[in-house]
């Protein structure tokens, strides 16, 4: 009875047929770009040329297949157990299995005498082969391309590579400073093994020999290199086996039961072809944002929008300096004795917040000069996460802590507040106050997804600017439920709407509803809403979005 394994991950499917001496009789590893249904179904017409419309033992795993086997009765197993089986069976010397997809990371620890200690990324993709996709997109070279540069590589330099959107920062930055390709690659690759190693061994020793596995794993040999010189491992304490990028589908043919019902590849494929039909499109969105014109029309005549007075200056004009140098943002203030605002200054730093400061400063300097105004300034401070960085370069005053600078300014417009949300490009803070005191502060942590560049990457893959596409979502009649899970994990979740049918409106909305709940089920934690008072001041640029 020949045994068939299909491995359905968030970005690949792989295929593996075995015969009854468990040799492989036929394989397949390609990208699915979310066409399941249709790759599957390319893999089967190709496998039924080989080996004719024979009975098959099936068996699934992988996060894509779940709703195909609970749909078609096919046996499905865990894919960390998938993964472990081939490791025993084709591996049993080994002591550790590094194994690396599209979305996910995988640690297999075995000693002698026990069971496995099996252990996969949660709640965040940072470290896996879609990661390495975003920083590829970024450096605008392709894997391959990246792969070849980190071998010419002489520097490494610290990467964040638990979350995507802080990775992008740092690769900005390391952009911005002219750093080789060749250093950056390799310092992505780093991360990622460091990721892996920390998130998932913590504290644990990795003992030979070593298996690596995965696709990223397979097919990048400068990520395999990272983790060899991470690890210290010499040549004997590590191994690479012939299918690595299939060795999970392997052990999922190895875990197809004899006893469960044959199909034939034929009737699998018009099994699946039913199934694609019958896929309900939309049948667990959201409600709209606004279901009508004259809601929304009524909801932006209730907003409450603090202005505050402005004024040009005059001659000799005193004036103070603020400067918030965010993680991918520079906000400069300038305020006159009265605190009337003389000039407002916001924009992307583009990897090097120092010269997007002096940019905003040298702006306001022209327009004074041209009106043949002078400025004398009283006092400055700077905030955010260049705070050191611009007190030092510019010789400022004051460095202010980001949460004092929020409170200091809801205060001011509104003496009674009793609750901050502030949400920006990678960060989210909430500020708690009574009768004019912080009561308590909570801030994300490892994770910015729900955050200012989270939702801004999203618009620019879909082509739109961040202004164009939260307008969009007030217009959406079915909002996608995208649930609030990290930016790498999203993307697949996007790619599946787009396959089933769903706008831009609609992705719009639906990470809307994302933000808020990242917001409310992550940071906050409300048990009731009588904690956050009744006077609620918003901050931040994400706010701009309606």
């Amino acid at each position: 009875m020949i045994r068939l394994g299909i491995d359905l991950g968030s970005t690949t499917a792989k295929v593996v047929a075995l015969n009854e001496e468990n040799k492989v009789i036929y394989k397949s590893y390609r990208r699915h770009f979310t066409r399941i249904v249709e790759t599957i179904t390319e893999i089967l017409e190709e496998l039924k040329l080989a080996i004719g419309d024979e009975p098959l033992n099936v068996c699934m795993t992988g996060s894509a297949s779940m709703g195909i086997t609970e749909r078609l009765g096919i046996q499905f197993v865990q894919e960390v157990i998938a993964v472990t089986k081939s490791l025993q069976t084709f591996y049993p010397q080994a002591r550790t299995l590094i194994d690396i997809g599209g979305e996910d990371a995988k640690l297999v620890l075995i000693e002698k005498g026990k069971s496995p200690d099996i252990r996969m990324n949660g709640a965040c993709a940072g470290g896996t082969g879609a990661f390495i996709d975003q920083m590829a997109s970024l450096l605008n070279i392709s894997i391959g391309e990246m792969d070849e540069l980190a071998k010419e590589s002489t520097t490494t330099y610290p990467i964040a590579s638990r979350c995507g959107v802080f990775a992008k920062t740092d690769v900005q930055n390391l952009i911005a400073r002219k750093i080789r390709l060749a250093d950056i690659s390799a310092s992505i690759f780093h991360a990622v093994a460091l990721q892996t190693v920390n998130a998932l061994a913590r504290g644990y020793e990795m003992t030979p020999q070593v298996v690596f596995c995965g696709g990223p794993l397979t097919y990048i040999g400068s990520l395999r290199k990272a983790f060899i010189k991470l690890l210290n491992l010499q040549d004997n304490d590590y191994a690479t086996p012939e299918n690595a990028q299939l060795f999970t589908a392997l052990g999922t043919a190895l875990s197809a039961n004899n006893d469960n019902k044959t199909v034939t590849p034929r009737l699998l494929m018009d099994q699946l072809a039913e199934y694609s039909t019958n896929i309900t499109k939309g049948e667990e969105n959201l409600s709209p944002l606004f279901s009508s014109e004259e809601p929304y029309v009524k909801w932006i005549e209730k907003r409450r929008i603090i202005h505050i007075p402005q004024k040009e200056a005059e001659g000799v004009q005193e004036a103070f300096i603020g400067i918030d140098s965010g993680s991918t943002t520079t906000k400069i203030v300038i305020t006159d004795r009265d605190d009337n605002l003389l000039y407002t200054f916001y924009a992307n730093n583009q990897g090097n917040p120092l010269k997007t400061a002096i940019d905003g400063l040298s702006v306001y300097t022209e327009e004074l000069a041209a009106k043949g105004c002078t400025l004398k300034v009283l006092g400055s401070a700077v905030t955010g996460y260049g705070e050191d960085l611009l007190k030092a370069a510019l010789n400022m005053d004051y460095g202010i802590v980001e949460t004092i600078a929020h409170y200091l300014a809801a205060r001011k417009i509104d003496p009674e507040v009793s609750f901050i949300l502030d949400i920006g490009g990678q960060d989210i803070k909430a500020i708690f106050a009574q009768n004019g005191t912080i009561t308590d502060i909570e801030i994300n942590e490892a994770c910015s997804s729900g955050c200012g560049s989270f939702i801004e990457g999203f618009a620019k893959n879909l082509g739109f600017s961040a202004q164009k596409f939260s307008q969009l979502a007030c217009d959406s009649t079915s909002p996608c439920d995208l649930g609030s899970r990290c930016t790498v994990f999203m993307n697949s979740k996007v790619r599946q709407a787009i396959k089933e049918g769903a706008t831009v409106e609609d992705l719009s909305a639906g990470l809307a509803y994302s933000v808020v709940k990242n917001c409310l089920y992550k940071v906050l934690n409300l048990e009731h809403l009588k904690e956050i008072g009744n006077n609620i001041v918003v901050q931040g640029g994400t706010f701009k979005n309606k």
